[in-house]
């Protein structure tokens, strides 16, 4: 038993966990003076000057990042706020949540992207089961050398998995820092940018709390190999998100995400063959997609 306790205390010290404050983790990016702190709650302004954006102070390998997030209410045509990972330089890796406004009453739409060395265009867009603008949700990244997954509110709406057995990259050897941000994108947000940003409504704002990151923090400067050799499990350290169980969903998240994407996908890259007339290799593969 004590041996257990130890390994599962072990596995607690090992990730960087707890629902923290704000400056705790990250700092402002840009725009300070749009950054409005109302007790725990954090809230970014949009206006026709300026929006604004965070970064953590840290960059990380492995694990899990959330945030609680409460949308722009109201017409939020032409806006966008995105909660995104992201390492640095040309070929970075990064997994992107860009939330795309709307014009009161439709639907709040959620775009992700995946890059592998600095390579996209792997979007996916599907409109949320909820308003996403009355109250918080949480909204989260998981990775893992086998899989990504992104969640809303714990279910998965996308897995983007390890594929390297077929030829094809996996981010697994780049820190990335943890972003958010809000902008104004009325060129292309909302409708194709055939809806643009009515600035009579502004300021716009997007509110933040219960920030999350269980992920192993990489030393400064951030090496590949370092990261690699800290922040992989072995014999003498042991990882939760290494867990033969993180590895892949469970029976349950698969069928939640299957709902997903049968009910609320909109848009899906592997399927656009306008833009893809061969089929992107990992669509191929991929079970969930």
């Amino acid at each position: 038993m004590s041996k257990m306790l130890g390994l599962f205390v072990g596995l607690l010290l090992l990730g960087l966990a707890a629902s923290v404050k704000f400056d705790e983790l990250f700092q402002p990016g840009w725009a300070m003076d749009h950054f409005i702190h109302e007790g725990e709650l954090l809230k970014l302004k949009l206006d026709n000057y300026s929006g604004a954006g965070f970064g953590s102070k840290s960059k990380y390998m492995f694990g899990k990042v959330a945030i609680q997030l409460k949308l722009v209410e109201g017409d939020s045509a032409g806006t966008v706020t995105a909660f995104y990972m992201s390492s640095d330089g040309p070929t970075h890796n990064e997994f992107d949540f860009e939330f795309l406004g709307n014009t009161s009453g439709e639907p709040y739409s959620v775009q992700t992207n995946v890059y592998v060395n600095g390579v996209g265009n792997r979007e996916q867009r599907l409109n949320l089961w909820f308003d996403p603008t009355k109250d918080f949700h949480t909204y989260s990244i998981f990775w893992n050398q086998r899989q990504v997954v992104f969640e809303v509110d714990g279910t998965p709406i996308r897995v983007h998995t390890n594929l390297e057995h077929k030829g094809i990259p996996f981010p697994k050897d780049q820190a990335m820092g943890v972003y958010s941000s809000i902008w104004n994108a009325d060129d292309w947000a909302t409708q194709g940018g055939r809806v643009k940003t009515d600035w009579s409504h502004a300021p716009f704002f997007a509110t933040y709390k219960d920030f999350e990151i269980d992920a192993c923090e990489c030393p400064v400067p951030v090496t590949s190999a370092g990261s690699a050799n800290k922040c992989n499990s072995s014999e003498d350290k042991k990882y939760w998100w290494d867990e033969p169980t993180m590895s892949e969903l469970n029976l349950h998240q698969s069928h939640q995400l299957m709902w997903v994407r049968a009910n609320h996908m909109v848009y899906d890259y592997c399927t656009d063959t306008a833009r893809f007339p061969v089929t992107p290799a990992e669509c191929l593969h991929h079970r969930h997609h």
